[in-house]
């Protein structure tokens, strides 16, 4: 049985330098300026997978963990 690699959201927005701090990505996910498939998210705990698709600032970025 394999396990799904598994990221927040926040800590999506990190990694991919669309914030600078931990600080700055909850401000932006609970303004609701993030979207996750699409829908406005403002769980900054939100757990996401491969295949998702993050929106900020007009910009989709498509979740790829390995």
């Amino acid at each position: 049985m394999t396990q799904d690699k598994i990221i927040t959201l926040a800590q999506f927005l990190k990694w991919k330098g669309l914030v600078q701090t931990g600080g700055e990505a909850k401000h932006r996910i609970q303004g609701g300026e993030v979207l996750v498939d699409d829908l406005v998210e403002t769980r900054r705990g939100r757990k996401l997978t491969t295949g998702h698709r993050v929106t900020i600032d007009g910009n989709t970025y498509v979740v790829e963990l390995e």
